[in-house]
């Protein structure tokens, strides 16, 4: 039976035997619970991770309270960038919101893929540029909008999360207390 991460690879790039073999021998795939914790605030982040099953979230403590900053489900990639390459502490957190499924990717393993299989490099490279420029409309879009727009904006865009994630981390990543997403989404329901 051949691989499900040589397969999933196999969709973005061609890959002779050899590179299958690699991808296969570098990326396992690990189960994770709701719950589990990928990446705590102070930790160096070692391992960079692909939904293919799930859901998981990102998010800050700030005086006590969990901002949430993002959403990953599947075919998203997840990484630390700051703390993965610059082996740092994280700022931040990475939670399942629901069961995983996800492959798993530490820096040592990625490095060797890059020198193994060099088209990967330029794969990650052009995904991460995609990656960056979406994140820069987000959070201009983010900025410049109503928190009723970035709710209107989540139903169009990701209405997947209405029903994947409870109704508290989708206030924390709009922006807003819960109270004020049920009044902003009661408005919304009598339009």
């Amino acid at each position: 039976m051949e691989n499900e991460i040589v397969r999933l690879i196999s969709r973005y790039l061609e890959l002779t035997n050899e590179e299958a073999s690699a991808f296969a021998e570098c990326i396992p795939i690990k189960s994770f619970k709701k719950g589990d914790i990928l990446l705590r605030e102070g930790q160096v982040c070692r391992d960079s991770y692909f939904v293919i099953e799930g859901c998981v979230r990102k998010y800050y403590i700030i005086d006590g309270d969990e901002r949430t900053t993002a959403f990953y489900v599947e075919d998203e990639s997840i990484a630390s960038l700051q703390s993965y390459t610059n082996k740092t502490p994280a700022n931040h957190y990475f939670e399942c919101v629901e069961d995983c499924r996800l492959a798993v990717l530490n820096y040592e393993k990625e490095q060797e893929l890059f020198k193994r299989v060099p088209k990967y490099e330029a794969l990650c490279r052009m995904s991460m540029e995609d990656d960056f420029g979406e994140q820069q409309e987000a959070l201009a879009k983010f900025i410049t909008s109503s928190p009723e727009e970035r709710y209107k904006n989540l139903l169009e865009t990701r209405p997947d999360l209405i029903q994947r994630v409870p109704q508290y981390h989708l206030a924390s990543y709009l922006g807003v207390k819960p109270e004020s997403l049920s009044r902003i989404r009661k408005r919304i329901a009598k339009k």
